[in-house]
């Protein structure tokens, strides 16, 4: 009987050839993502809609931008969301975003009879999805009759929002996104930046985290 220690076996080996196409493969795939995932995130996909409402974080070169829209959609109420401040609670005159950026849009000439705002509850996480209950809450409390809304987001956070309010409102009431857009970093070349960098790879990571959770709960 002949014992066999070792044996011979072929197997399968990438080229140079093979090396080189992967390679360019890989490089063309991270050039199309470099290019494509900030408009993917900063989404801008608005409806016909009655109500525009405006994510009370956004900076204030962005509520005028909002004003903007809302002359030009033709919308009959502004509603602003937010939780309370996270900075200066204790001095300021308005304690939550919500109110804060009422009163900026008021302080910039708009409307004090079309301006809303409503508060969010104070949670350590999920603010967007505390805003979108707060929201929901208050139109079913109310008055107006709303079949869709446009909500004013910003930047490639605009994605993210967009999922958490058309999950929070559906079936109800049908929702439209449109993302002002940063002026802290270009956003066409988002990846030569600190900011722009920190910004996209953060909400890249909680656009992932955004598609597994049931926000409706």
């Amino acid at each position: 009987m002949r014992i066999r220690l070792i044996r011979r076996r072929e197997m399968w080996a990438v080229t140079k050839e093979g090396w080189v196409i992967a390679l360019m493969g890989l490089i063309i795939a991270m050039i199309l993502i470099l290019t494509n995932i900030h408009p993917f995130l900063a989404v801008n996909a608005p409806i016909k809609a009655d109500i525009l409402v405006v994510e009370g974080w956004l900076p204030d070169y962005a509520i005028e931008s909002a004003i903007a829209e809302f002359k030009k959609g033709e919308y009959r109420q502004l509603i602003t969301t937010g939780v309370p401040l996270s900075k200066g609670f204790y001095l300021a005159e308005y304690k939550n975003y919500a109110e804060l950026t009422a009163a900026t849009f008021i302080a910039l000439g708009f409307d004090t009879n079309q301006v809303v705002a409503v508060p969010a509850a104070s949670v350590v996480k999920h603010r967007t999805a505390a805003s979108a209950i707060a929201l929901r809450d208050w139109l079913a409390a109310s008055a107006i009759k709303v079949e869709s809304i446009n909500l004013y987001s910003f930047g490639p956070h605009a994605r993210r929002s967009w999922i958490v309010f058309q999950e929070v409102l559906n079936p109800g009431i049908k929702v439209g996104i449109i993302a002002a857009e940063s002026q802290d970093y270009n956003p066409q070349e988002w990846w030569k930046s600190s900011e722009g960098f920190r910004t996209v790879i953060g909400e890249i990571i909680a656009y992932i985290y955004a598609r597994f959770v049931d926000w409706k709960t």
